[in-house]
C-alpha cells in the first residue's frame, strides 16, 4: 500500500461571515491510498480558527501518516489523537479503499434508493439586506428549517430579521435555528436568550465561548431557549472527559462535526453518551468539499436520526468537485444517475 496527500483551497462564491470573521477561502487536504489498481480517498477538513489541529506540524503529521501507512488504520488513529481532522481523513481513506466504489462508503437507501436526508438551509451573517435575500432564496428552494448565523451584526437588527420571518412563517411552518458561535458574553447571554425565545426558535448553538462549563451549565438550566453545544466538544478526547462534560452542562442538544471531533468513532462516542442522558444531537459538516461532505452524509444516513442535519454546504464554493450530491426541496440526495468525474482521481493522485 502507498499513500500520498494533497492540499486543496476551496474558494467561496461570496464572502461568508460568522462571529469569528469573514471567510473567502477554506484550506483542505486529501489523503490518497493506493493498493494495486484500487484507491481510497479521505478528506482532512482542517478549519482554521476552529480546529484544534491547526499547527505548523499539520503537514508534517500528514507526511508521517503517509510514510507509516502500513501500520494500519487503528494504530494510525491512536497516533493522531491531536489531529482530529486527520483521524477523519484516515477513516474515510481506508473505508474508500475497501469499497467496490471508492465514493460509496456506507451502503444505505441514501445511495442505493435515493432516499434523501432532511437538512437545514444555512443563512450567513452580513448586512440585513443580504441576510434577507438568503432567507428568501432558501424559502423559495423549499427549506422548512433555516439556521441563521448571528452575533456579528447589531443584535436588534438580528431580532428584527427573526421577527420579520415569524410574521410571515409561524413555527409550525418554518423551524428556525440560530448559531452564535460563542459571540455572547456570559453577562449578557441570558437576557439575549430570553429575547430570542420570543421568536419560537428550535435552539441556539454555542451562545457563549467554550470552556466555561459552569456558566454554560447554568444557562442550559435556566434558558427558555434550548441550547446546543458545538465548539464546546472540540478538543475533548477521552470518553471519560466527554461524559464529564455532558453530565456537568446537561445541554438540550449537541452538534457533531466529524472533522472537528475526530471522525466517525469519536462522534459515535458522543451520540451514545448523549442518548443515555436524553440529550438530542445532529450532524453538521465543517465546510468540507463534496468528498468530505459525501463521507459525512452517507454515514449520517445510517444513524436513524430524522432531525434536519447540517449538510447543505456543498454549493458554497466555486471550485468544488462535481458529485452525485444534490439539494432539492430542503433535502440532500445522492443521485444514482450522476457520477464523480473520472479526472478527479487523476488530479488528486498526481
Amino acid at each position: 500500500m502507498k499513500a500520498s496527500y494533497k492540499k486543496y483551497v476551496l474558494k467561496f462564491k461570496r464572502p461568508s461571515g460568522t462571529s469569528r470573521g469573514v471567510m473567502t477561502e477554506k484550506e483542505t487536504w486529501f489523503l490518497i491510498l493506493k493498493e494495486g489498481d484500487r484507491y481510497g480517498i479521505g478528506e482532512c477538513g482542517l478549519l482554521k480558527g476552529l480546529s484544534i489541529d491547526e499547527s505548523v506540524n499539520y503537514e508534517k503529521t500528514l507526511f508521517w501518516v503517509c510514510q507509516n501507512i502500513t501500520l494500519g488504520e487503528q494504530l494510525l488513529l491512536s497516533k493522531t489523537v491531536d489531529y482530529p481532522s486527520i483521524q477523519f481523513g484516515i477513516e474515510q481513506a481506508f473505508l474508500s479503499l475497501k469499497s467496490p466504489n471508492p465514493f460509496e462508503l456506507f451502503p444505505s437507501d441514501f445511495c442505493q434508493k435515493e432516499e434523501p436526508i432532511a437538512i437545514n438551509g444555512l443563512i450567513w451573517m452580513g448586512a440585513e439586506q443580504f441576510m434577507l435575500e438568503q432567507i428568501t432564496q432558501k424559502l423559495e428552494e423549499g427549506f422548512s428549517c433555516l439556521k441563521l448565523k448571528i452575533g456579528a451584526i447589531d443584535f436588534e437588527t438580528e431580532c428584527a430579521i427573526l421577527h420579520s420571518i415569524r410574521k410571515e412563517f409561524p413555527s409550525t411552518a418554518i423551524e428556525l435555528r440560530v448559531d452564535a458561535n460563542g459571540a455572547f458574553t456570559v453577562k449578557s447571554a441570558l437576557d439575549k436568550l430570553k429575547r430570542l425565545a420570543e421568536y419560537e426558535l428550535h435552539s441556539i448553538e454555542q451562545p457563549i465561548k467554550p470552556n466555561n462549563w459552569q456558566s454554560m451549565a447554568e444557562l442550559c438550566r435556566v434558558s427558555p431557549l434550548p441550547i446546543a453545544l458545538d465548539e464546546e466538544l472540540i478538543g475533548i478526547k477521552s470518553v471519560t472527559k466527554k461524559r464529564e462534560l455532558l453530565q456537568t452542562i446537561l445541554p438540550q442538544f449537541i452538534i457533531l462535526k466529524p472533522s472537528l471531533v475526530g471522525g466517525y468513532k469519536n462522534s459515535l462516542e458522543w451520540t451514545r453518551l448523549a442518548e443515555k442522558m436524553n440529550i438530542g444531537w445532529w450532524i453538521t459538516s465543517a465546510l468540507e468539499s463534496n468528498i468530505g461532505l459525501n463521507a459525512i452524509a452517507q454515514w449520517t444516513a445510517t444513524l436513524d436520526n430524522d432531525m434536519p442535519q447540517g449538510l447543505g454546504t456543498g454549493g458554497l464554493f466555486t471550485n468544488n468537485f462535481d458529485s452525485p450530491l444534490a439539494v432539492k426541496h430542503g433535502k440532500l440526495y445522492y443521485r444514482k444517475g450522476l457520477s464523480w468525474p473520472v479526472d478527479l482521481i487523476e488530479d488528486l493522485c498526481t
